[in-house]
């Protein structure tokens, strides 16, 4: 049985930007490299224990303490640089795949190949988004390989921080998926590849930027609460890993205050009356055990986005060719 191919206006976008699909292969080929032998060094260098003391030289790996050290550093630089994989899936769509064929002209000719305006649209949106997905999918993987009992595990790591949270679960490829939608319309909207693919890239940046900021208001929080002292007054007793939305301390009467405004006594011009005494803190939080109900809640929103940008793809061109 004979493997299935690509046909019609599929190889044709495959065909004609095949140089791009190749680079963009050689760049994730080279990231899954990078990352295995990282992997690999961390384990055969282990780190020293007696490494970076007075006395002993400290840069025993490549310049760095060690190669988990450069393994540390570069899983929060990858963490932050797969946040650019959806803008920049989105200006190649917008730009290249799309408003350029319409700047030139060249849909015309696939229109009179006994392919229609709708089956056209429809090849470059689903030969887009496999491959935008799958590109995902992979760096996705090479990150988890390479930040196993890292990543949650350091500080700068957490799983709640902006590009872990993204890249170690769906959300990334959903917005890989909105960035192919937005690209297609934005692209048949404006006309003009480069225009195309700066407002592409704006938008999809600005989508990112904004849902990342609401999304911990999504669920509510949880909330954890004890006595405090002018001594002590640093939330305890709540669960290890958990992200903090807002902490402080309260009055006897429940009031909620910044720990800086009313201790070690009240500020002058500060929300924090001069009589309030402290007697308990606060703090609410997410749990880890949110990051999949996040998770999935964003990812929905995000794939209803792009089902409505693909929806308003295939308006504009109805229009267009009516």
């Amino acid at each position: 049985m004979s493997l299935p191919t690509l046909r019609g206006p599929r190889w044709v976008d495959v065909r004609v930007h095949r140089t791009a699909l190749l680079t963009a292969g050689a760049v994730i080929a080279l990231a899954v490299a990078y990352t295995a032998w990282l992997r690999w060094a961390a384990s055969a260098y282990p780190e020293s224990a007696d490494n970076c003391v007075v006395g002993k030289p400290c840069d025993s790996f490549l310049g760095f303490a060690s190669a988990r050290d450069l393994l540390h550093i570069s899983l929060e630089q990858g963490t932050l640089g797969l946040l650019l994989v959806p803008l920049l899936i989105g200006a190649f769509v917008a730009g290249p795949l799309v408003a350029r064929e319409l700047e030139s002209g060249v849909h015309k000719l696939s229109w009179t190949q006994s392919v229609s305006p709708a089956r056209w649209l429809a090849a470059k949106l689903t030969t887009a988004a496999a491959f935008a997905a799958g590109g995902t999918l992979v760096l996705m993987a090479a990150l988890r390989l390479g930040g196993t009992g890292m990543i949650d595990g350091r500080w700068n790591l957490h799983w709640a921080d902006r590009g872990v949270y993204e890249a170690t679960g769906p959300v990334l490829v959903a917005y890989s998926l909105l960035a192919v939608a937005l690209g297609t319309l934005i692209g048949l909207a404006v006309r003009r590849t480069l225009l195309a693919m700066a407002a592409a890239g704006a938008v999809t940046g600005l989508l990112l930027w904004n849902l990342g900021n609401v999304r911990w208001h999504l669920l509510p929080v949880d909330t954890a609460t004890g006595p405090a002292t002018e001594e002590n007054s640093f939330p305890t007793r709540f669960p290890y890993g958990s992200f903090s939305m807002d902490q402080g301390v309260t009055n006897a009467a429940g009031v909620r205050f910044q720990e800086y405004e009313c201790l070690p006594k009240p500020q002058t011009g500060a929300a924090c009356p001069t009589d309030t005494t402290i007697t308990g803190w606060y703090m609410d939080y997410h749990p880890r055990s949110h990051f999949w109900y996040t998770q999935l809640l964003e990812t929905g929103i995000v794939l209803a986005l792009a089902a409505a940008a693909t929806y308003g793809a295939f308006r504009l061109l109805r229009r267009r060719t009516a």
